[in-house]
């Protein structure tokens, strides 16, 4: 049985399942929206990418939120937030069953912002404050 992580799809095959041109994918791995799999030079979508995708594209084009504005987001709140999942909708996403895990080490979620990019994100920052002991709520840290 696959699991909703395993990356199976290349991208013309995830770009017939959302309807939208490979290109727009592109964009969105660019943008740091998305981090796909590579085997090589080529890109590998699991079904949770796969939902990011359309929650992304629900949040661009029925919501109204640029692509900046999902980017800021993100580093505030946990996706699930920004797109108000139900619950029936957050019981089978991963990113929210295994929020146990900070998105840092979920390397291949949406949300996943990287290791160069996490010392800018408020989130990571306040997980390693109370780790450390020294938890600030001001922006320097």
């Amino acid at each position: 049985m696959l699991k909703k992580r395993e990356p199976i799809y290349p991208i013309s095959v995830a770009a017939k399942l959302l309807d939208i041109h490979p290109r727009t994918i592109r964009i969105y791995e660019e943008e740091g929206l998305i981090r796909p799999s590579r085997r090589g030079n080529k890109r590998y979508f699991s079904d949770d990418d796969i939902n990011w995708i359309r929650c992304i594209r629900d949040l661009i084009h029925d919501r109204g939120i640029s692509i900046p504005g999902i980017k800021r987001l993100l580093q505030l709140v946990p996706c699930w937030q920004i797109k108000d999942c139900p619950e029936e909708v957050r019981a089978s996403c991963s990113a929210y069953v295994d929020h146990a895990l900070p998105c840092w080490e979920l390397s291949n979620n949406a949300c996943s912002q990287g290791q160069r990019q996490c010392e800018h994100c408020a989130v990571y920052r306040k997980a390693m404050a109370v780790l450390s002991g020294s938890f600030s709520l001001t922006s320097d840290g």
